[in-house]
């Protein structure tokens, strides 16, 4: 009897020790809870060919895999947007997203993530609404900025609107991003993630972009405030360049906080964005040695046969006149 119960013993210890072994090699549990009615993910059709919580515009197209926003052809836009308000405070989406494309040297424009007031608005900042009231994540491929750049592209940014602000496409934006960094996404294998996250007004945004699971801080802002009640959504556009825009997943994450209306009447804003800079036109090209030298060859040329036929006519003139006397 007493041997039996040694045994139960034993076997006793080795469960628990099992089990402690397990809870040891377990991550840690982050407090932020997936809420399906603002996440994006597969399948994204029901039997009767629906998006749960999700409308779209546009050139979108569903696949088992991926939601494509723009094909890789010119002119296309494309936009998909939550039905459901936000109502947390705090808040983390992951973006999951690949941009690819036939184009070697030229191809564009772009998407947008977006937690906006104003949802299903087509227009021109990456396939939506300009003036626009809330938080745009621009995902840049094309430099339309004539002059010179401080970063290269592709680069992400962050813009804060009231509703009174433009972007300006043709720079870029870079006269009212709130932050921003160069990310090389475009035509690799793997796809790429984003993670927004808005916590206590600080807005972050980190990138995985090797697709090794590892999250590497793209900006980090406080004092950001934004309201409750907006929408979050994604849409992209091609002009005379194009690219494939597509959707993975997006999934969104509450985090500990409370829930709340309070802040709904709040206006965006952000303590430290720079104030908008008036739009100034590129200066005018100066001419190159090699443009001033083809001008110079070309009025040479031209005195040349001015000369000759100049000759060829006085010549005549002359030959005309000694005729005359015969």
């Amino acid at each position: 009897m007493e041997r039996l119960n040694l045994i139960n013993q034993c076997i006793a210890c080795i469960f628990i020790l099992q089990i402690t072994t397990c809870l040891a090699q377990r991550p840690i549990r982050e407090h932020n809870y997936n809420r399906r009615e603002h996440s994006l993910v597969k399948p994204f059709l029901t039997a009767g060919l629906s998006v749960p919580y999700w409308d779209y515009t546009g050139s979108v197209m569903f696949t088992q895999n991926y939601v494509r926003l723009t094909p890789d052809e010119q002119s296309m836009s494309g936009a998909i947007w939550n039905q459901i308000p936000c109502w947390n405070r705090n808040w983390e989406l992951i973006v999951d997203f690949k941009v690819a494309g036939r184009g070697k040297d030229l191809f564009g424009d772009g998407l947008a993530i977006w937690y906006a007031k104003d949802r299903m608005v087509v227009g021109p900042v990456f396939g939506s609404k300009d003036y626009f009231s809330g938080l745009a994540i621009i995902v840049d491929t094309y430099s339309n900025h004539n002059g010179p750049h401080n970063h290269q592209h592709p680069y992400i940014s962050a813009m804060i609107n009231n509703g009174t602000l433009h972007y300006d496409h043709d720079r870029d934006g870079t006269h009212t991003q709130l932050a921003g960094c160069e990310a090389r996404f475009r035509n690799v294998e793997h796809t790429t993630q984003l993670k927004i996250r808005y916590e206590n007004d600080v807005l972050s945004l980190f990138t995985d972009l090797e697709n090794k699971n590892e999250w590497k801080e793209c900006f980090s802002v406080d004092s950001v405030e934004l309201p409750t009640g907006y929408y979050f959504g994604a849409s992209a556009t091609t002009g005379d360049l194009s690219d494939n825009h597509l959707l993975n997943s997006m999934k969104f994450f509450e985090l500990e906080g409370a829930t709340t209306a309070e802040r709904a009447q709040i206006v965006p804003r952000a303590s430290k964005f720079e104030e908008p800079r008036e739009h100034v036109d590129d200066p005018k090209p100066s001419w190159s040695n090699l443009q001033i030298f083809v001008v110079l060859l070309l009025g040479m040329i031209g005195a040349v046969i001015m000369s000759i036929a100049g000759y060829m006519y006085y010549e005549k003139y002359q030959q005309n006149k000694k005729k005359r006397f015969y």
